[in-house]
């Protein structure tokens, strides 16, 4: 379906997902952003930890902390709060 036809989806049918592990300094600091960002807009998110998911482990070991939105990855290291913003709100 062409991207003009297509309906934009509700805050609440969006999801934020943050790849980390315990200790990570970069991970804290993307979690606060992530809460920030998402809690203004209504966005729900989870947390997963590669310490307990092998298969995460294996995929993101080296980009950590990365951030999935809608399942497909957004970015890693550093998360840019207008940039998360935007990918939310477009």
């Amino acid at each position: 379906m062409s991207p003009l036809f297509r309906r934009k989806a509700a805050p609440h049918e969006r999801l934020v997902t943050l790849i980390r592990k315990p200790g990570c300094h970069l991970c804290d600091d993307a979690q606060v952003v992530i809460e920030k960002v998402c809690g203004d807009l209504g966005v729900p998110f989870e947390l997963r930890d590669i310490t307990h998911d092998q298969e995460l482990h294996d995929q993101y070991w080296e980009q950590i902390p990365v951030v999935l939105v809608d399942g497909e990855q957004h970015t890693f290291w550093r998360v840019n709060e207008e940039r998360l913003l935007r990918a939310l709100t477009d």
